[in-house]
């Protein structure tokens, strides 16, 4: 990160880093960004200390993919906080669409954040969580075959008792978090706190995000500007249904490289 508007991290007068004296820019240190993006410290308001928060990117005029997926309108500086974000998580929380999209892999552990997850008492890697309530994945692939940490499938009481035997052939773990076909929110929620994962993050995509906000368990949001127009009709960060009263969200930090803004915002 290059540049503060207004300022780093948690203190808005807080001008420490950024640019250098002289007045150059410079890029900051994966450690840096690892203080900057450190999850906070439980505070008692969900009994579990779990903290929930989505990374996004959106274009200048809100598309928040191109051609179905978020890579084309990203950028070097957004996949270093992107990949900081994953590396600071307990698990990783993905829709089946922005899965099979992205072409999701197994998190690979990082030499940069061990010592990091070590001392917090975190696995060498996040698990990654596929939300879905058919099933239908591609259990061949290295996600479910081959991942350092178990891949885990939430998914709702009523999903197809063969899906759910070849999801666990392949290795994954099937998590129950819904009564119907379809998955609670919430439920997912407790029911990764009760595997143990209390630092939560979300990529989407935007149907998965529209839920968690709509379920009213989102606590912060990352979100990426990018440089970018596309026009289009391509989705917003969330979808789904809207809530009946907007909900707000207070600005934590903001930094700027190469015309990316990268804003940190926490339920008020």
């Amino acid at each position: 990160m290059r540049r503060l508007f207004p300022a780093l991290v948690t203190d808005v007068t807080d001008q420490t880093s950024g640019p250098l004296p002289d007045g150059t820019d410079r890029e900051w240190s994966l450690a840096e960004l690892a203080a900057a993006y450190a999850y906070p410290e439980p505070d008692g308001r969900t009994g579990t200390g779990a903290w929930l928060r989505a990374n996004m990117v959106s274009t200048l005029d809100g598309a928040a993919q191109h051609d179905g997926r978020s890579q084309p309108i990203s950028g070097a500086a957004d996949m270093r906080v992107f990949g900081t974000l994953r590396a600071l998580a307990d698990v990783v929380i993905a829709g089946a669409e922005t899965v099979r999209q992205e072409g999701y892999r197994p998190a690979r552990p990082r030499a940069d954040f061990a010592e990091l997850r070590l001392a917090a008492g975190q696995r060498p890697v996040p698990a990654i969580a596929v939300v879905s309530a058919s099933l239908e994945l591609d259990f061949s692939l290295p996600l479910y075959t081959s991942p350092l940490v178990p891949t885990l499938i939430l998914t709702g009481a009523a999903a197809a008792p063969d899906r759910i035997a070849a999801a666990e052939r392949a290795g994954a773990r099937v998590v129950t978090a819904g009564d119907g076909v379809g998955v609670d929110p919430a439920r997912a929620v407790d029911a990764l706190v009760e595997l143990g994962y209390t630092r939560l993050l979300t990529e989407g995509g935007p149907r998965l995000l529209g839920q968690f906000v709509t379920a009213g368990v989102l606590d912060e949001l990352c979100l990426t500007v990018s440089p970018t127009l596309t026009a289009g009709d391509a989705q917003r960060i969330a979808g789904g249904p809207s809530v009946e009263v907007p909900r707000r969200f207070v600005l934590e930090s903001l930094l700027e490289e190469e015309g990316f803004l990268f804003s940190r915002y926490r339920r008020d």
